[in-house]
């Protein structure tokens, strides 16, 4: 099990900016800042934290569960609003099985952010 992960970052305010933005569809909030450090938690705790330092995360990819189809569209379309870059709209991805439902998206960093659901439609 994934107990948290850290995304480090150039510019804090700029990905706090996007964050907050792109997933409060799915959730999340900040629980936690202390500089350089900012926290977001879904659930019980922090599990995913951005940090401003170096080096500077590259070419992550990172896949949050969703429980339907329309959290997978409400993350896309609050992400591109925070200023995310597009990476892949929502839609079925048949290649990886027959029901998954993804949206990418680009932070600002250029690190893939995807919401996921696994679930058939309804």
């Amino acid at each position: 099990m994934i107990d948290h992960i850290v995304i480090r970052v150039r510019d804090l305010a700029a990905s706090r900016r996007f964050y907050v933005g792109a997933l409060a569809p799915l959730g999340y909030t900040i629980v936690k800042e202390v500089e350089p450090f900012i926290g977001f938690v879904a659930e019980k705790k922090a599990d995913l934290w951005l940090g401003r330092g170096e080096p500077v995360t590259s070419a992550i990819h990172v896949a949050l569960a969703c429980g339907s189809r329309a959290e997978v569209d409400a993350f896309y379309a609050s992400a591109m609003k925070a200023g995310g870059r597009d990476n892949g709209a929502p839609g079925l991805r048949p290649h990886y099985h027959p029901n998954y439902y993804g949206a990418f998206v680009l932070d600002p960093d250029g690190n893939n952010i995807e919401a996921v659901c696994h679930g058939s439609p309804g």
